[in-house]
């Protein structure tokens, strides 16, 4: 139902656009004739001139949105068809004919050398549509053109529109394609570290990093998950963490219950989470602590990822802090925020701001569907 008054409403505001149009027009041409006719010495009222010039114009603007409708379903287009440029141009035929019949319906025939309106009649219609015959082609040759800019303008707009679409989507696939080698790469330089020193707990890491993969391959194709499959995700990462550490990491959380279900995007605390440990806790001797919290405010999710920083740690590259605010820039535009700041106590905030998005069926969504901009 919704539909039908939307339709309306666009008919409407085509058709008032196009007389307040023409009728503009009308007044520019008639100041025009009212100079021509006193340089000729004929004294005719301007807002004669301004009536007559209306009931030419008047039907010209009402057979105007039909014609744009036309052209919108029927575009002379490349490779350019014969028989599309045949129609346009018998449909002057038409055009004039509707001209002619609208405006006799709507006004009286205007005698032009005794300035008044006569009676209807067959013999009148003729004669007037003669007179403006030349600019009835020229006012048709107008609309007809003016309709395939504008369709060739909104065609151009669409493709656009499209095509940065498909940019952002291509640089966001690209973007989690850079991220999982970098987790994984990462993941497997620590195992090495053990396979020396104990190739059982070794062998045991390679398991969990099997079983992590498949969970991550799970939503390959998606761009957004509930924040609870986002947890069980780090909770299996840290517990790789875990075995390597050992009781030099302590972990803790505090996850508010109704924020499980909101959606965030796949594996957006990963790279934090790993720059803690890496900079918090395993450059220190004496180990450290990561804290995950969760908090909806007012429509929006709040993460925060706190961590104890206990030395200088190794020099990174920052891909996965580039890598984080480039995807949150792709999914949320200006809506999402990230900041990484340094707290009182000596400890480093990472901090995400998303919009409080709720999961309807608490699974990923297609990457097609997530783009929030």
């Amino acid at each position: 139902m919704g539909r039908v008054p939307q339709k309306v409403t666009k008919v409407a505001l085509a058709y008032l656009w196009s007389i307040l149009f023409w009728m503009a027009l009308a007044s520019l041409s008639a100041g025009q004739d009212i100079f021509q006719l006193r340089e000729r010495g004929l004294h005719t009222s301007f807002w004669t001139v301004l009536l007559v010039t209306y009931t030419v114009l008047l039907p010209t603007a009402l057979l105007t949105p039909p014609i744009f409708a036309i052209v919108h379903r029927y575009p002379i287009t490349k490779p350019i068809r014969f028989r599309r440029v045949a129609g346009y141009v018998m449909g002057s035929v038409v055009y004039i004919i509707a001209c002619a019949v609208l405006r006799w319906i709507l006004f009286p025939p205007w005698n032009s050398p005794a300035q008044r309106f006569e009676p209807r009649s067959f013999h009148g219609l003729v004669v007037e549509t003669f007179h403006v015959f030349a600019g009835l082609i020229w006012n048709y040759t107008i609309i007809v053109a003016a309709a395939h800019a504008y369709e060739y303008f909104k065609r151009a707009r669409d493709q656009e529109a499209e095509l940065q679409q498909a940019l952002a989507t291509s640089e966001l696939e690209a973007l989690k394609s850079q991220l999982h080698p970098h987790f994984l790469f990462n993941t497997l330089q620590g195992i090495s570290a053990l396979i020396d020193t104990d190739t059982a707990r070794a062998k045991t890491m390679v398991l969990k990093v099997s079983n992590l993969l498949r969970a991550v391959l799970q939503y390959g194709t998606s761009d957004l998950i509930t924040l609870d499959e986002e947890l069980k995700l780090i909770q299996d990462y840290l517990a790789l963490q875990k075995m390597r550490l050992e009781n030099r990491l302590e972990l803790s959380w505090d996850i508010q219950p109704d924020t499980r279900q909101l959606l965030v995007p796949q594996l957006i605390l990963q790279p934090l989470v790993e720059n803690a440990i890496l900079h918090g806790v395993a450059c220190c001797r004496s180990g450290g602590w990561i804290q995950i919290m969760s908090r909806r405010v007012d429509g929006i999710l709040q993460i925060q990822i706190r961590n104890s920083v206990g030395g200088r740690g190794r020099a990174g590259t920052g891909v996965g802090l580039q890598n984080t605010k480039a995807r949150l820039k792709h999914l949320y535009a200006d809506e999402a925020a990230f900041s990484l700041d340094l707290g009182s106590n000596g400890s480093a905030i990472a901090t995400f701001t998303l919009p409080a998005f709720v999961s309807r069926e608490g699974r990923g969504v297609p990457a097609s569907n997530t783009h929030a901009h």
